[in-house]
Order: C-alpha cells, then sequence, then structure tokens
C-alpha cells in the first residue's frame, strides 16, 4: 500500500509540498535526504524520514504530535502487511 493512501485510510491529516514548485520545500527535503529531493520525505515535528513506512510515520505522531494519531491503527496480521512492513 502506497504511504499517502495508507495515512489517508486512517485519517491522517497531510500536508503536500511540491517540492518542485517550492523551493522551500525542496530545501528540506535536500537536508533530510543527503542533497537528494527523495519522496515521500516525511516532517513530523522534529522527526524527518525519508521513504517512510506508514507505521514509522504513526511513531513518529505518537511523539511528535499525539494529537494527530489516528483511533485506528493498521492491523499488521494481513499478508501484504507482513511483507511489505506497513
Amino acid at each position: 500500500m502506497g504511504l499517502e493512501r495508507g495515512l489517508r485510510r486512517l485519517g491522517v491529516p497531510i500536508d503536500k509540498r511540491n517540492i518542485w514548485e517550492d523551493p522551500d520545500a525542496a530545501a528540506v527535503v535536500r537536508s533530510v535526504a543527503r542533497g537528494h529531493e527523495t519522496v515521500p520525505t516525511v516532517v513530523v515535528g522534529d522527526v524527518a524520514m525519508v521513504n517512510p513506512r506508514v507505521n514509522d510515520v504513526l511513531a513518529a505522531i505518537r511523539t511528535e504530535a499525539p494529537h494527530l494519531e489516528p483511533a485506528e491503527t493498521p492491523n499488521a496480521s494481513g499478508v501484504l502487511d507482513r511483507i511489505f512492513g506497513n
């Protein structure tokens, strides 16, 4: 499952930035991704992640923005979840 789709399914608010149209967003991504413009790059509070899994983002939300934590969390018992780690 894609990161954005997984987060939206859980009701996590997403603030997307187009790094090719927003130079400030591009600078943030490059600072996190060792100079590369790698997407998705996710920033939650003081935590920045390149190509994170849904569970990685949820863990960051728990520590950095608990008010955004969804009531429902993903069930890792499914076959696809076990394979892809989402």
